[in-house]
């Protein structure tokens, strides 16, 4: 769940005991300054009562929640057109440093699609934020820059399965259309996901709808073929899967929180991102409450051993390794601008 602002109010506190959230994503609204937002993540772990998954967006270029604070590391775009291996890597070790600095675990990326040039423009809300333009150069940069970010302890999400590289429109305003044959996509979109997403901590499914699924498949992330049958089934992957945000308008315009919920899990989704309003996530936890229990376990299952695994936050905020992380963060992002 999203929390609306710099600091929780006594009903917002309430709320999060009452419903125990499975994590907590942060967008710049939540921040004000690094120590601040440091103990805001700290009074959400406590008030859940467990091990939480503690997340941002922190990809690079205008995806980088935490810039609002400090430094804006160099976009996928920007890496790309660089080329050099080695910068991923770097990329990746500062950004699990700066994100274990103020608490969080989990990253969600990095970007998996690729940006082929005769997708350029298209407003697909993958703009600058792609590691190349092909699948192999996308599989290659991607590796580096997750295992980078792994050596410090941060878990990488992989994004959008099962591909939003060519789909025409923005899931946030509706829900877009990919109607490529099967073939093309097993062999591109998803080459990225075999090489790279089964090194990844988790693999965040996204909002768009392939009818080599199925003419009338819905969203990938709510289709039970996609996410057990393709994902988890024919790829063989075992780790945490979790949906893109369900406020967005791909699922809104359709669906209540309640049944987006319902359908995710039954899909075979693990975490269920509901970013902005928190009275949407006790509605989905009512939702799901109100299943047979044999549907929801093994969601549940799955997020505590996965939580359990993910590196204890750090207690104290230091604002001496905050600034220099920082300063080395605007060292590489020179570096690979060429200093624009």
């Amino acid at each position: 769940m999203g929390v609306p602002g710099p600091e929780l109010n006594d009903g917002l506190r309430d709320l999060i005991r009452r419903i125990r959230p499975g994590g907590f994503i942060y967008f710049t609204r939540n921040m004000a300054e690094a120590g601040q937002f440091h103990a805001l993540v700290r009074e959400c772990r406590e008030l859940a009562g467990h091990p939480v998954i503690l997340t941002v967006d922190q990809e690079g270029g205008r995806v980088s929640r935490l810039a609002v604070m400090g430094e804006r590391p160099p976009s996928g775009e920007d890496l790309a057109k660089a080329g050099k291996v080695e910068w991923f890597g770097e990329h990746g070790r500062l950004t699990g440093k700066v994100m274990q600095a103020v608490g969080l675990n989990l990253n969600l990326a990095p970007v998996l699609d690729y940006a082929p040039p005769e997708r350029k423009g298209v407003d697909n809300s993958l703009s600058g934020r792609c590691y190349g333009s092909s699948p192999a150069e996308v599989i290659l940069r991607a590796r580096a820059y997750l295992r980078g970010m792994q050596q410090e302890g941060v878990g990488g999400t992989g994004k959008h399965f099962p591909g939003y590289t060519f789909c025409g429109l923005d899931p946030h305003g509706d829900l877009p259309l990919v109607d490529r044959p099967r073939e093309k996509i097993e062999a591109e979109e998803l080459a990225v996901f075999r090489e790279v997403g089964k090194e990844c901590d988790s693999i965040m499914v996204g909002h768009a709808q392939f009818p080599a699924w199925g003419k009338d498949s819905g969203p990938a992330s709510l289709n039970r073929d996609i996410v057990t049958g393709l994902l988890k089934g024919a790829m063989g992957y075992q780790g945490l899967v979790m949906t893109d945000d369900l406020e967005m308008g791909a699922i809104a315009n359709r669906y209540g929180s309640a049944e987006a919920s319902r359908r995710a899990v039954r899909a075979g989704e693990e975490i269920l991102l509901i970013c902005h309003n928190p009275a949407c996530a006790e509605i989905a936890r009512d939702a799901l409450a109100e299943m047979p229990e044999s549907e929801w376990r093994p969601a549940v299952e799955k997020v505590e051993t996965f939580s359990r695994k993910l590196k204890e936050p750090v207690e104290k905020f230091d604002a001496k390794y905050w600034k220099q992380v920082n300063e080395e963060i605007a060292a590489l992002r020179k570096r690979v601008t060429g200093q624009r």
